[in-house]
């Protein structure tokens, strides 16, 4: 009698360890495996539970993982870009092994080095995904840019870091509101957002990553840079023949590798740049392409608030 009882509770057990694994699997908990399962843009993977070997395939995971204290072992770049962020500081970048470019990785390379952890985007690297995921876990992201946050939030939780992802983004969005705040007549102010192309002239709108970061903090933006009548709001093309177009009270200036800065400093210097209104009084600013145009992360968007701090007065 002891024995089949002894028998039952071990059965009973068993059924609830089970249990408690397939209750994990449905809500994307920890996996009786020690593994965590995040559901994410091409379906639910299961990851380390703190993955040790991460390669990133866009800019914003390589600030998402560094600011997460998270050095990346492999990562892609953009296609104008040599080397790896600056603004961290010396030496945060050290080591990192270049895996190709964002829309074309190596995957030999990135096999190489043996990670346990891929992140990467639909939006970017789609074609990819399945012999990627043949290398390691790999989780995806949807989209990039207008979806940042959440991608933060997402990319953190597959880091083993959501709770510091929550603590760090909400920390930041309540830095915006107070530097907001500091600006005097922010939500009056239209601040521009140029970027020199290797080919072409943007304006950025309220759906980028800088210009969520300058609606966080409340500041306008000129009418043209809304883009009120397109269904894509990241941003839109400028001819050199249209730069009025590019005009506000405050202007930030970006440029996306060293062609587009030759590019930049061409115009900048032409007869109609001069003609703008913020450049006739003195309201323009170059800042770091690495920060309003390409990190697309924590660390970035609080890098843009330092420059809003120090420039709009």
């Amino acid at each position: 009698m002891k024995r089949r009882v002894a028998v039952m509770a071990a059965a009973v057990a068993a059924g609830l360890v089970l249990a408690g694994c397939g209750e994990a699997k449905e809500s994307g908990g920890e996996t009786g495996a020690g593994g965590v399962e995040i559901v994410h843009a091409m379906g639910t993977t299961t990851v380390p539970a703190a993955p040790k070997r991460v390669v990133v395939l866009d800019t914003d995971k390589v600030d998402t993982a560094l600011t997460l204290g998270v050095k990346p072992v492999g990562a892609a770049r953009a296609g104008e870009l040599t080397g790896w962020p600056t603004y961290f500081g010396a030496g945060a970048t050290d080591g990192i092994t270049e895996v190709g470019v964002l829309t074309e990785p190596d995957l030999e390379a990135i096999a190489g080095l043996k990670p346990d952890l891929i992140l990467g985007s639909r939006f970017r690297q789609e074609k990819f995904y399945a012999e990627l995921a043949k290398i390691a876990p790999t989780v995806f992201t949807e989209n990039v840019g207008k979806t940042w946050k959440e991608n933060f939030l997402l990319d953190g939780k597959a880091l083993g870091k959501e709770q510091q992802a929550k603590d760090l983004l909400a920390a930041y969005e309540k830095r915006a509101k107070d530097v907001g705040a500091a600006i005097p007549d922010a939500a009056a102010r239209k601040i521009s957002l140029v970027r020199f192309m290797p080919d072409h002239i943007r304006v950025y709108g309220p759906e980028s990553f800088s210009g969520i970061v300058l609606g966080d903090a409340g500041l306008g933006r000129p009418d043209r840079q809304l883009l009120a009548d397109k269904d894509d709001k990241r941003f839109d093309k400028v001819s050199a023949e249209r730069l009025t177009e590019v005009d506000g009270d405050f202007i930030f200036i970006a440029a996306y590798g060293e062609k587009s800065a030759a590019e930049q400093q061409k115009i900048t210097a032409g007869p109609l740049w001069s003609t703008l209104s913020a450049v006739k009084a003195g309201k323009t600013q170059v800042v770091a392409d690495e920060t309003w145009m390409t990190g697309i992360g924590v660390t970035a968007a609080n890098k843009i608030l330092d420059d809003l701090t120090t420039f709009l007065k």
